[in-house]
């Protein structure tokens, strides 16, 4: 019986290169010079430092054209609120969206089912879905339905077997 199964994962090696390749700019750009701008990677945490809110906007905008441009999804980017820190800075957390949650697990699993095709089951394993059914063209009418549907997260549909 043919399935596959839906994902969100995140390489992060493309993400830590796209926050090296984002101080780097940041370092030789004339509109934060002496601002000690930076961007931190900690497991699955960035840290915006700077010192003014003007100037985390740009950095959060840096940051995500390096995250396009390294094709990592803009959707894993969970925004904290911006904190006051010490010597007139401010400081913000972004934290990293891994793996399916139970509730959009449960929105993955009623979108299948809204499709009404016959055949076709999914179960919630842990953070991903597992999708069965009898035909093949069913499993790929899901996966072109998940695909334009708008998720909070980004997907990625893996583990195909006939």
């Amino acid at each position: 019986m043919p399935s596959f199964d839906v994902v969100s994962e995140l390489d992060l090696q493309e993400v830590r290169n796209a926050v090296d390749q984002a101080n780097r700019e940041v370092s030789t750009r004339f509109d934060f010079k002496g601002t000690d701008s930076s961007v931190e990677l900690g497991g699955s945490e960035l840290t915006l430092d700077t010192t003014t809110e003007d100037r985390l906007a740009a950095l959060v905008q840096v940051l995500e054209e390096k995250f396009v441009k390294r094709q990592v999804s803009l959707k894993v980017l969970d925004y904290g609120k911006i904190e006051q820190a010490s010597r007139n800075r401010v400081r913000q957390k972004v934290s990293l969206r891994q793996g399916i949650s139970s509730d959009a697990a449960k929105e993955i699993n009623r979108r299948i089912k809204d499709l009404g095709l016959k055949g076709v089951s999914s179960q919630t394993q842990g953070e991903q879905v597992r999708v069965t059914g009898k035909k093949r063209d069913d499993l790929q009418k899901v996966i072109s339905e998940l695909k334009a549907a708008s998720m909070a997260l980004p997907l990625q549909f893996t583990n195909f077997r006939d």
